[in-house]
C-alpha cells in the first residue's frame, strides 16, 4: 500500500467514512470514499463492496485486482434507559455494534442498570453535540417522552442514519410524524422511521421486543443505500 493510499485511509477512519482501496493490477492504487463518483467496470464491485462490507477480488478481460473495503464499526444510539434499552444494550454489543444509551432522566441512566455501557445522562441535543451521529449509526428511541424521542429522531433524518426507529403504537407514531412535519420533514423522510418499532415477530416483553429491535437493525445495516441524507430544513 502506498503512503498517501494509507494516508487517506486513515482519514476517512478518523471522520468515520466508508472508504474502499481499489488496486487495479493494470494501472495503480486509489482510494474511494462512499459516494464518490466511480466509472466502469468498477462502479458495480465498489457499490457491492460498500454494501456487504468485504473485500472483492475482480479479473476480466479489461481489469484484474482487488477492492479492499474499511467500513465504519456500526453503532446503536438507544435514546431511553429503559427495560428494553437493558437487553438491547447486551445483545447489540454481542452482534458486534457499538453501543450508547442516552437519557437525561437520572433516576434511569444509572451505572447500576447499565454496567459497561456508554452512557449519557445528557439530553439528546448535547450528547450528539458531544459525539455526533453518523450513517453507521442506528437511532432507536424508546422514551415514549416526545421532548426527549422528537429532538433525537430529527437529527438522525437530518444525518441519514442507516436505521432509525421509534417505541409506540400508531397512534402515538401518527402524533408523532404530525410535529415532525411541522418542523419541515417531508412523508418520504418521515416514513423511513420503523414504528412501531422492530420487527413483526409477536413480541411482548422486554428481551422479545429487543430481540425484534435488534433483527430489523441488521436488516437494515445489510441493505442499507450508500450515502443516504436529507438535505431539507436546518
Amino acid at each position: 500500500m502506498r503512503l498517501n493510499s494509507l494516508q487517506s485511509l486513515n482519514a476517512a477512519r478518523r471522520k468515520r467514512v466508508a472508504a474502499v482501496l481499489l488496486t487495479d493490477h493494470n494501472a495503480d492504487e486509489r482510494v474511494i470514499l462512499e459516494g464518490d463518483p466511480i466509472e466502469e467496470p468498477f462502479a458495480a464491485l465498489v457499490e457491492r463492496a460498500f454494501r456487504s462490507g468485504r473485500s472483492i477480488a475482480f479479473d476480466s478481460a479489461s481489469a484484474s485486482g482487488f477492492v479492499n473495503v474499511y467500513m465504519p464499526a456500526p453503532r446503536i444510539a438507544i435514546i431511553g434507559a429503559v427495560h428494553i434499552s437493558q437487553c438491547l444494550t447486551q445483545m447489540a454489543r454481542l452482534a458486534g455494534f457499538d453501543v450508547r444509551v442516552i437519557d437525561p432522566r437520572t433516576a434511569f441512566a444509572t451505572r447500576d442498570r447499565f454496567p459497561d455501557v456508554l452512557l449519557s445522562a445528557d439530553w439528546p441535543a448535547d450528547a450528539f453535540a458531544a459525539d455526533p451521529l453518523d450513517r453507521y449509526t442506528a437511532l432507536v428511541a424508546l422514551t415514549h417522552d416526545p421532548k426527549i424521542d422528537d429532538f433525537a429522531l430529527a437529527a438522525a433524518l437530518r444525518t441519514g442514519c442507516f436505521y432509525i426507529g421509534a417505541l409506540g403504537s400508531q397512534k402515538t407514531h401518527a402524533a408523532r410524524t404530525e410535529r415532525l412535519a411541522a418542523d419541515g420533514f417531508s412523508a418520504d423522510a418521515l416514513s423511513t422511521i420503523h414504528a412501531p418499532i422492530g420487527l413483526d415477530i409477536g413480541a411482548s416483553n422486554p428481551a422479545e421486543i429487543a430481540v425484534a429491535i435488534l433483527a430489523q437493525v441488521i436488516q437494515a445495516l445489510h441493505s442499507r443505500r450508500p450515502s443516504l441524507s436529507w438535505d431539507g430544513p436546518q
